[in-house]
């Protein structure tokens, strides 16, 4: 009688046990992503900065006599509060959602999976992406029915500075929300609003600043990307307002890379 051999193995591997493998690097960014957009959307405080406050900025200072801005004023208003809105939801609804993230532990649990760091910062950033095409979808539509008619080729440049400001914007609340505690994240990043807000609306107000003024206000993300959106929007391009969002871009991407904390 011959003795069977252990080695034997009649089936093909895998038919009766299961092929463990961690999941490809666009799977884990489907899923980060799609997980990160979820809680944006479920969220009352992000709606109202990512949708109430800028349609009530975009139909009241179209339709009441707010400055001096002409007869197309609303060819002005427009790139301005989609600057506003790419602002609210890319840099001050990131920064506190991260923080307190980090302050309940969900950011802790999530860094014991095998999501990389880099992955959980991708993720919340192609979310606030994604938001921030439906807000400049619906801003538009709404600009569109209050008389804005912009070249199609000023809408293709306008979108390339959005994604451009978007990132900028995001990597700067990563940053701000993975290295400081949730109150001093809620505090902060409430005060650059507002500052980066005042500064932006400097330029936008104005036409006859001071040449050292308005540089120094392009200087800031706010002020880049108001001037460069508007002039984009007008199939013009600011190389300077571009460079200086992207090294803002760069080095908070840098930093919020390295410098994050789940915990």
């Amino acid at each position: 009688m011959s003795r069977h051999d252990p080695t034997d193995n009649r089936f093909a591997p895998g038919t009766f046990t299961p092929a463990p493998r961690s999941s490809s690097r666009a799977a884990m960014m489907i899923a980060q992503t799609r997980l990160e957009l979820i809680l944006l959307l479920r969220n009352g405080e992000q709606l109202l900065l990512t949708m109430l406050i800028p349609i009530t900025l975009l139909v009241g200072l179209s339709l009441l006599p707010f400055g001096d801005l002409g007869a197309d004023r609303v060819y002005k208003i427009v790139p301005a509060v989609m600057m506003v809105a790419v602002m609210s939801t890319a840099f001050t609804g990131q920064a506190i959602a991260v923080g307190f993230d980090r302050r309940y532990g969900a950011l802790k649990r999530l860094g014991a999976t095998a999501l990389p760091r880099w992955g959980v910062i991708a993720g919340k950033s192609a979310a606030v992406l994604i938001v921030v095409v439906l807000q400049a979808i619906l801003l538009g539509m709404i600009g569109f029915a209050l008389g804005w008619r912009p070249d199609p080729a000023g809408l293709l440049l306008g979108a390339v500075v959005i994604a451009l400001g978007t990132a900028t914007f995001a990597a700067m609340g990563l940053l701000l929300g993975g290295t400081l505690k949730a109150e001093v994240v809620l505090a902060l990043a409430n005060i650059l609003w507002f500052v980066m807000l005042g500064i932006a609306s400097i330029v936008f107000a104005s036409d006859d600043l001071p040449t050292a003024v308005t540089v120094l206000a392009r200087l800031v993300p706010s002020g880049a990307l108001a001037v460069s959106l508007e002039d984009a929007m007008r199939t013009g391009i600011d190389w300077f307002g571009l460079a200086v969002l992207a090294l803002w871009g760069a080095v908070s991407g840098v930093l919020a890379t390295r410098l994050f904390r789940f915990h």
